[in-house]
């Protein structure tokens, strides 16, 4: 973890000093430079849509959910700080929102450790005891954050912190909508997951498909939370399926559930693609957007865990952002999976571009969802 930290602050410090994304080679071996993202950001407008679902003065509150027992590789438990080191207070701020960090819940092994019964993990559920205790921290938080009339925007960690943001919106708007862009449906449990990885579950838990009274070591206080049905839920960016997923999502499809796929977006254009998913979601709910940045080509998003070629381009990933922000209804977001020890490394330790340049994607897709804009 120590390795973690160290390398998170090497990288926050180059992301402060310019853009990665420079120093391309064209087909003819020229080299020629580009405007890194950051740049972009630094000249795009700002439109906030009316929402009644966050009170003035309109304000974004940050609650860091560095959780890396999800899934088997170290590095996730970096992301929060390195979104907010490319320039999360800044950008939040010149879009016309006040920024409030709440920081970041403990969600180690040691801090989460008290009171573990005997068993705290299984292969078909790994890690499940700290995982669900460290969800639970972040339900707490969530519903805090909401009671202010904020925006809620969680910073990951992996996709399992999922159960805890959706909960917690899920107690204060029992309708709400969750547009899933991802690369993966997460909608595994312990009956059908290969792995036993928790990051590819947090929607078949907040689903309750292991049964409305079976709940894990850990997620106990589910109990209490309302139940996700499928109409609730769209996907955007699906292209990496385990067989029992499949057949889930076909069902799941039936009773309302918007599933679309990389080629539903290759067949009709992201633009109605997103339509779709909104309409099926309806036009009075309010949104929570969770967004794994694997959901992007890793061409765009290399530094992430589960790498699946034929993702969502650049802007793609923006105009789903984009577009869910003019609702008016998107009252909260996640932002996962971003790896700051994944990519290429120089011999010094420090990491190269490739972590700069996904952290640096995460914060841009997190500005378009509060409203910046081309014009």
């Amino acid at each position: 973890q120590r390795g973690c930290m160290m390398s998170s602050r090497l990288l926050a410090s180059r992301c402060r000093r310019h853009g990665q994304l420079r120093g391309l080679v064209s087909k003819s071996g020229s080299p020629f430079d580009v405007r890194g993202v950051l740049d972009q950001l630094d000249d795009s407008l700002s439109f906030i849509p009316e929402s009644r679902f966050i009170q003035a003065p309109r304000t974004v509150k940050v609650i860091g959910a560095p959780m890396q027992l999800g899934q088997p590789l170290d590095g996730t438990q970096g992301g929060p700080e390195l979104i907010r080191s490319a320039g999360l207070r800044s950008a939040v701020s010149r879009l016309g929102w006040r920024y409030s960090d709440m920081g970041d819940i403990a969600m180690d092994v040691a801090s989460l450790r008290d009171g573990a019964p005997e068993t705290m993990s299984s292969r078909s559920a790994r890690n499940c005891y700290f995982v669900g205790r460290a969800n639970k921290l972040l339900y707490n938080q969530v519903q805090q954050a909401v009671d202010t009339g904020s925006f809620v925007l969680t910073l990951g960690g992996d996709h399992s912190i999922a159960v805890g943001s959706v909960a917690g919106m899920l107690c204060r708007h029992k309708d709400l909508g969750v547009l899933w862009v991802d690369a993966h449906a997460d909608i595994n449990t312990p009956l059908s997951s290969r792995s036993g990885n928790m990051h590819g579950m947090p929607l078949g838990l907040l689903m309750k498909l292991m049964g409305p009274n079976s709940f894990l070591p850990g997620f106990e206080w589910l109990e209490n939370v309302p139940t996700l049905h499928p109409s609730q839920i769209a996907y955007i960016g699906l292209r990496d399926l385990d067989d029992g997923e499949r057949a889930v999502l076909h069902r799941m499809a039936k009773e309302g559930m918007f599933v679309s796929t990389m080629q539903t977006v290759d067949a009709h254009g992201i633009g109605a693609v997103v339509k779709s998913a909104l309409e099926a979601l309806g036009p009075e709910r309010p949104l929570h957007l969770s967004y794994d940045i694997d959901a992007l080509d890793p061409q765009f998003a290399p530094a992430t865990g589960t790498v699946v070629r034929g993702g969502l381009t650049f802007r793609e990933g923006h105009y789903i952002a984009e577009a869910v922000a003019e609702t008016g209804q998107l009252c909260s977001m996640d932002m996962v999976e971003v790896n700051a020890q994944l990519g290429d490394r120089h011999d010094t330790g420090a990491l190269t571009s490739a972590a700069a340049q996904t952290a640096e994607m995460a914060l841009v897709l997190t500005a378009s969802a509060l409203g910046s804009r081309i014009l």
